[in-house]
């Protein structure tokens, strides 16, 4: 990437001026024109600036690339992202001899010219974000080291770019795309396996295309899930019973037309919604059950509940999905008038629900175009325009009687004209060598031969020995068409690898149904009876009295905490009940006093629980803990106490513990609000509660708000999300003393940092930071500045005014509302 270069007299910047044509003072010498966040709609007069070598035109309105830009033969590096051009005219590229860097992403490119080819100096090249079908203009492109093409309609990326004696390639990013060739886990890899792969598929031309669909079954509890999904599987009625209702998740296999159907059926139960986050993967279908029987038309809480918590949290996770709505209990409806009324109100309000959140965006993305200085929220205007991409698919509601036959198989047929249909489901299917199928087959025949343990839980070394012996493949083939194949795999639901949990990566669940039944042990709506529930024996077995559950139960009934040895208990029983008594593997899964097991690993990556620590000695030479440094380290230099307990925020019922700590709040207190669109996720805050908490060992926790001890330092966390726009305040007490603000906004921007790299995990969602005027009654507030990535330093030099002065009047030192790094005397 060529950087404009703004020491030199001869760059020309007029960025963010608003401007509709080129400025006519532009000196005929200049070497680099910055013209990006004005608002073009096309650039002519551009050809008389032949010394150009860098021109940036990006976050304009361009709707056609400029021909002129053939005549600009010293050109370098051009950027013409995040504009509206559709189509490049032919005749351009070959004339741009010395291009080297040219950025297109964020355009509504739906081909490419075919002479691009002909643009031979290029190095790095972004299509990133367009509406390309096909790339195969690029080939033959000698010097191309460098090509992003996230986020298009790509189905299959040109073999040749990757053959090994001419490619040059070592940067191709192709995520976000409908890709059956190579598959999108290929990708992931990088270039080296997809060139893997193209070479398997040189070798064994007799490929097949795999088409597996995961089929997600969400909807409030009793709403019909686990009957559709078993009448489905059946092609038939199958009731099920209410004692028979899902907990956790169940997962079954369906083959019908050459399609596999992998079956996730999510209990609705709130308890168990802190874990779904764990297996929803995108790509996937959504079949969303609303009881149409229970179902108001005059209650909008009715729709909110069935529909809106459900459809929102889909695109909040997984925002590119396809959500099928099916309306059950038809049979318990007055007629068919009743349930055509309310289909069609349903599928009127979920179509004004997803126009309302595209209008709220684009509002909020207005709003910041028009601010004094948009430049200054360049990263929230690009997260804006990414969530309105991407487009969730609902479709229409099928309302069926469960009770019928025919109602099952029409139900059937239509969710596989979906799938067949690519303008509605793009590209289920993905294209597989021979050898991956051989690999995938001799996992299924490892697992029937019992070569696998039944629970499924195996070394990744152990697993690629077993497979040589069933496979043609030398070891390093084998472990390169491995790794992709887990990650294939794991997206569709058959097995579960966390390959980006460095302390479980090395494992393999090949049984996902163990490990979910291992979370069901633990994170449930009935927790307290199951441990009220457990017997002498197994008490006895960890060592543990009768009177030392009574502790537990009142613990986790009234402080949300549930023992380890308990913990124990319970998956010990639950191991149990599904495999044979192997020690080995409850110490795996469960743990013991000296190690910590699988599940508590997984509970606390996931942020669904905080241990209890034990801290080691003071270090008198650690740093301070200051945001963006990262030579710091957190207390994870403490060791988890093996007769202590884990916090779980799910189970917690009030906030005493925190309003007793912090008391009333005061006008003076330093207070920052991060908002979020279009609300906060749910769990998100306990989620929340588990990550910053490991920060600092003293803290208290309630269940909308935590209070955070770092020294003789407070900071209150909270969710806000009653009657008005949802926000998590971050509050601090003012100091006493003039020049303690720094200790402060360390501890808030701690807070902060943390917080947005969980929200990552939600990429439907964005947020925006605001500081609320400190004056009683006023309603105007302060908005942060892009500030995500910036490093410590200029943490402190968002604003250098020494006071600044609301909408409203009101003059406050700066320090009261933004982190400021000179110290000085106060002016109130």
């Amino acid at each position: 990437m060529l950087p404009l270069n703004e020491s030199s007299w001869e760059v020309f910047d007029v960025s963010g001026q608003k401007r509709k044509s080129l400025p006519q003072d532009v000196p005929l010498h200049a070497r680099c024109m910055n013209l990006q966040r004005n608002k073009l709609k096309r650039v002519t007069g551009i050809s008389r600036f032949t010394f150009l070598t860098e021109i940036n035109l990006s976050r304009n309105k361009i709707m056609e690339f400029p021909q002129e830009m053939c005549s600009l033969q010293k050109l370098e590096g051009l950027y013409l992202n995040q504009n509206n051009i559709r189509v490049i005219p032919e005749g351009i590229f070959p004339h741009l001899v010395r291009l080297k860097f040219l950025k297109l992403s964020t355009n509504r490119l739906a081909k490419l010219p075919p002479d691009i080819n002909k643009y031979t100096s290029i190095i790095y090249l972004d299509l990133s974000r367009n509406c390309l079908q096909d790339i195969q203009p690029l080939v033959g492109l000698p010097k191309l080291k460098e090509l992003l093409v996230e986020k298009n309609q790509l189905t299959e990326l040109p073999s040749q770019l990757f053959k090994n004696r001419t490619c040059e390639l070592t940067v191709c990013k192709a995520m976000g795309n409908p890709l059956r060739c190579p598959p999108e886990e290929v990708c992931a890899g990088g270039v080296i396996d997809i060139q893997n792969y193209f070479q398997q598929m040189e070798e064994n031309p007799n490929s097949r295309s795999a088409w597996t669909v995961k089929t997600m079954f969400l909807g409030c509890s009793m709403a019909g899930k686990s009957t559709l999904c078993r009448s489905l599987k059946t092609g038939k009625p199958a009731a099920v019973a209410v004692g028979d209702r899902t907990e956790g998740i169940e997962i079954s296999q369906l083959y019908a037309e050459g399609i596999r159907f992998l079956f996730w059926d999510f209990a609705g139960q709130e308890e168990y919604y802190l874990t779904h986050h764990v297996f929803i993967t995108p790509r996937a279908l959504v079949i969303l059950t609303v009881d149409l029987s229970s179902y108001s038309i005059i209650d909008p809480q009715s729709f909110k509940d069935k529909l809106w918590f459900w459809i929102n949290n889909i695109q909040l996770r997984v925002p590119d999905s396809v959500v099928l709505l099916v309306g059950t209990h038809c049979d318990q409806c007055k007629d068919q008038e009743e349930v055509m009324e309310k289909k069609n109100d349903i599928e009127g309000k979920v179509k004004t629900m997803l126009a309302n959140r595209k209008a709220v965006l684009k509002q909020q993305k207005r709003n910041l175009e028009d601010n004094i200085n948009p430049s200054l929220f360049v990263d929230q205007l690009d997260e804006l325009d990414c969530l309105l991409e991407y487009n969730l698919k609902v479709l229409d509601l099928i309302p069926i009687d469960g009770t019928k036959m025919e109602d099952i198989g029409k139900l059937k047929s239509h969710i596989l004209t979906c799938i067949q249909s690519e303008s509605v489901f793009l590209c289920s299917g993905s294209i597989l060598p021979k050898s991956y199928e051989a690999v995938e087959q001799a996992i299924h025949t490892l697992v029937s031969l019992r070569d696998i343990p039944r629970h499924g839980i195996i070394q990744l070394d152990e697993l690629s020995d077993l497979i040589l012996n069933h496979v043609q493949l030398s070891r390093e083939s084998l472990l390169s068409t491995l790794r992709f194949l887990l990650r294939y795999l794991h997206r569709i639901g058959v097995i579960v690898w966390y390959e980006d949990i460095s302390v479980l990566s090395d494992r393999v669940f090949i049984q996902p149904s163990f490990l979910i039944s291992m979370f069901k042990t633990i994170v449930r709506h009935d927790l307290v009876e199951q441990l009220e529930g457990v017997s002498r024996d197994l008490l006895m077995q960890e060592g543990a009295l009768v009177k030392q559950k009574f502790t537990w139960v009142d613990d986790l009934r009234c402080r949300g905490t549930l023992h380890n040895a308990a913990l124990r208990i319970l998956v010990r029983r639950g191991i149990e009940k599904l495999v044979m008594n192997e020690d080995d593997l409850v110490v795996e899964v469960v743990g013991s006093k000296r190690e910590e097991g699988i599940l508590l690993t997984l509970l606390q990556h996931f942020e669904v629980c905080l241990p209890t620590l034990i801290g080691g000695d003071l270090n008198p030479q650690a740093p301070e803990f200051i945001p963006g440094e990262k030579q710091w380290k957190s207390v994870k230099e403490a060791k988890r106490d093996p007769d202590g307990a884990c916090l779980f925020p799910i189970y917690l019922k009030d906030d005493f513990i925190v309003c007793q700590k912090w008391g009333e709040n005061r006008q003076d207190d330093l207070s920052v609000h991060v908002y979020f669109l279009p609300e906060i996720p749910h769990g998100f805050f306990h989620r929340l509660i588990v990550k910053t908490c490991s920060l600092y060992p003293t803290h208290w926790v309630g269940r909308e708000q935590f209070l955070l001890c770092c020294g003789h330092l407070l900071c209150l966390v909270r969710q806000q999300d009653k009657d008005e726009d949802p926000f998590i305040e971050i509050r601090c007490r003012r100091p006493e003393k003039d020049k303690g603000f720094r200790p402060l906004w360390n501890l808030i921007l701690a807070v902060m940092s943390k917080l947005f790299v969980l929200s990552r995990q939600w990429p439907g969602l964005t947020q925006q930071v605001h500081t609320p005027c400190p004056e009683r009654g006023c309603p105007h507030y302060f908005p942060w500045r892009d500030w995500q990535e910036l490093n410590n330093t200029d943490f402190y030099n968002l604003v250098k005014e020494e006071k600044l002065v609301c909408k409203g009047g009101h003059t406050r030192r700066t320090e009261l509302i933004f982190p400021k790094d000179k110290e000085t005397p106060p002016l109130d």
